[in-house]
This record gives C-alpha cells, sequence and structure tokens, in this order.
C-alpha cells in the first residue's frame, strides 16, 4: 500500500501519464487524427494506383489509333456512328423494364 501511495505521490509519474495522456488524446496529430490521414494516405494510393493504368490505357488507345488503320476505323464506327458509302447502321439500345 505504501508503495502504490509513493508512486502516486511521484510527480515525475504523474507528469509523464499526464504528457502520455495530452498527446494520444488532446495533441494535434492524436490517434483519431493519424487514423484519419491513414485512410486519406490508403485512398489517395488507390486514386492514384486507377489513374496510373488509365493513363497507360489511353495511351495505348492512343498508339493503335496513330498506326493502326483498323482500329481508327474501330473508333470511328463506335462513337460517330460513321459507315460505309453501301451499307446500313441499326443502333439498338436496351431499354430497362419498370
Amino acid at each position: 500500500m505504501e508503495r502504490i501511495v509513493s508512486l502516486v505521490k511521484n510527480r515525475f509519474l504523474i507528469s509523464g501519464v499526464a504528457f502520455l495522456i495530452w498527446m494520444c488524446f488532446f495533441d494535434r496529430y492524436d490517434f483519431a487524427t493519424q487514423i484519419g490521414y491513414q485512410q486519406e494516405r490508403n485512398k489517395l494510393e488507390l486514386e492514384k494506383e486507377f489513374y496510373s493504368t488509365e493513363t497507360d490505357n489511353i495511351e495505348k488507345a492512343i498508339k493503335d489509333a496513330q498506326f493502326n488503320p483498323g482500329e481508327i476505323q474501330r473508333i470511328a464506327r463506335e462513337r460517330y456512328k460513321m459507315k460505309k458509302a453501301n451499307e446500313d447502321v441499326y443502333v439498338i439500345s436496351e431499354v430497362d423494364p419498370d
């Protein structure tokens, strides 16, 4: 019992515990803030990965469009609904049943 009382009266221990509590819960960089920063970082890393793969896909599509006449024709037909002089184009769209 006497040992517990001496520990409670020890001002260095009290100030150390108070410092730890302050740093963990009340400081500008407390645990909740650090967890939020980590989640934001993970989200940004996923976005970075997504955009880098999208950039690679777009660069590949640009190279294909520059050097492959078949790709140019496919893009013209799909996006711009172009057709040759002697053919008919039918656009089929799905209707959602309500």
